[in-house]
């Protein structure tokens, strides 16, 4: 059938008012249907021609009942602080669980609260069917630390150099003083629609060798079993991470409006046998490649400085989605414990505990009672403001001497966090004793420590921008 006349185009409006839902197949139905209003046909021949290209309508996942998945609890109460944080740790993660995907879920030694009730707290793991949870590894995708043993290098030689090397705080490094990333890596970047985006890869350029702020750090001790001086990084994906968290949040919230209207948005999800959801885990690898080439620059650009001899290198991370088995499992701060969890684990893993203690190396227990997952860290039984409330008259250096005495603590901007200082966390003997209790992971060795460098106390940058506007 054809005719001279002019016909109005079919809009992405009357595909909605015929019942077809908004995707990726808008682009071709609109196609097909132009095709044939050119060739003259009407709008109810090309809405009946059409009709079969609409999708059943979605089947909605109700949320559980209260305590109808369980969680397995590897955490003690010694004190009035760690039995309020445990009881809101248990709210959050008694409401995370009626999450309609969970179907197993664990808390570690170092839990604490990480948000409104519901988010999975830190210290966190979630499995999952078919759901991969942006929310549930949260913003610092892949946050994650990595050991090189620096032979017999002086601790002191090797943290000056890191400090020449380093750089914490906000933002990226300036033109001219920027790290290399790969060219093959930004290459796949740009062929996932989760990456491929100017402000990602920018981002992806700007934040290698950076390692951001908060409770991020570089640490240099010596091993108790070998006497020989290692350094430790700490930190996650920076900006290439968060701008793929924002985009993960809202892919994940179109699903669930039709999925699961009743989970709250923090556990939105991306179903995982989607084209979104395996694009979205093929981008969680590309981060986790960026991310462990951010520790790598570093570790290697200090050799380079300290003129260090280098041994052996490995590291971990503790915000991610990990598969195993038809599950994904999500750890917020928690480490996977088994030996083959990637193809680069060495079934060693590192648990910082705070700048004035030991970095333990352990080998993980793939406890069923923590889900296969260790603790990532100390965790904290009250929030950094609290902290601060708690400090009184005294100040920020006096209380980092008191707590880090003999040792040769920096913080990049100036500035003590003191949010950061030991007193600010769980105490290290009793995450360390529930951590044996619980079998959770085999201590190997202790990394003692001579020092190391935090962001410290950096204004926010809206402060800061206001300050330059004056």
């Amino acid at each position: 059938m054809t005719n001279d006349k002019t016909f109005d185009p079919v809009t992405g409006e009357h595909l909605k008012d015929w019942g077809h839902r908004p995707g990726k197949q808008f682009p071709a139905l609109l196609a097909k249907a132009n095709e044939m209003r050119a060739e003259g046909f009407g709008l109810v021949r090309i809405r009946m021609e059409l009709e079969g290209e609409i999708p059943p309508p979605p089947v909605t996942m109700d949320l559980r009942a209260p305590g109808e998945v369980p969680f397995h609890e590897n955490i003690d109460i010694a004190h009035p602080d760690e039995a309020d944080n445990v009881d809101k740790v248990r709210e959050t993660m008694t409401a995370l669980m009626r999450t309609p995907t969970l179907e197993a879920g664990a808390i570690m030694p170092d839990a604490c609260p990480a948000g409104p009730v519901g988010t999975i707290p830190v210290g966190g793991v979630a499995a999952a069917r078919n759901a991969i949870h942006p929310g549930m590894h949260s913003a610092d995708i892949c946050c994650s630390v990595m050991i090189t043993d620096l032979g017999d290098a002086d601790p002191k030689t090797v943290l000056d150099a890191a400090q020449s090397v380093t750089h914490f705080g906000p933002g990226g490094r300036p033109q001219g003083k920027r790290f290399s990333t790969s060219a093959q890596l930004l290459d796949a970047f740009r062929e996932n629609p989760f990456l491929d985006s100017p402000k990602s890869l920018r981002m992806a350029q700007e934040h290698m060798g950076t390692q951001g702020d908060g409770n991020h750090f570089l640490f240099v001790g010596r091993s108790r079993k070998t006497g020989r001086t290692a350094m430790v990084t700490h930190h996650g994906s920076r900006g290439p991470g968060a701008v793929l968290y924002k985009h993960g949040m809202a892919v994940a919230e179109k699903f669930r409006k039709e999925l699961s209207p009743e989970t709250s948005k923090q556990n939105a999800w991306i179903p995982a046998d989607t084209e979104d959801g395996r694009d979205y885990w093929a981008a969680l690898q590309l981060i986790r490649k960026w991310t462990k080439a951010n520790h790598a620059a570093l570790h290697q650009a200090t050799v380079e400085a300290a003129r260090a001899e280098v041994g052996d290198r490995f590291w971990n991370e503790h915000n991610f989605v990990f598969k195993r088995g038809d599950l994904f499992y999500h750890g917020k701060g928690a480490t996977p414990a088994w030996g083959d969890y990637a193809a680069d684990a060495t079934g060693l893993t590192l648990i910082p505990l705070n700048m004035s203690e030991p970095v333990l190396v352990a080998r993980g227990r793939d406890k069923a009672s923590g889900l296969g997952f260790s603790p990532h860290g100390a965790g904290r039984n009250f929030s950094r403001s609290e902290h601060k409330r708690r400090m009184g008259d005294v100040t920020p250096q006096q209380m980092l001497a008191a707590e880090t005495a003999g040792l040769d603590i920096r913080f990049h901007a100036g500035g003590v966090d003191a949010s950061e200082l030991p007193s600010s966390y769980k105490n290290a003997d009793s995450v360390v004793a529930q951590i044996k209790a619980y079998d959770l992971a085999e201590i190997e060795d202790y990394i003692d420590p001579y020092g190391c460098i935090m962001a410290g106390d950096v204004p926010p940058f809206w402060k800061t921008r206001k300050k330059g506007r004056r």
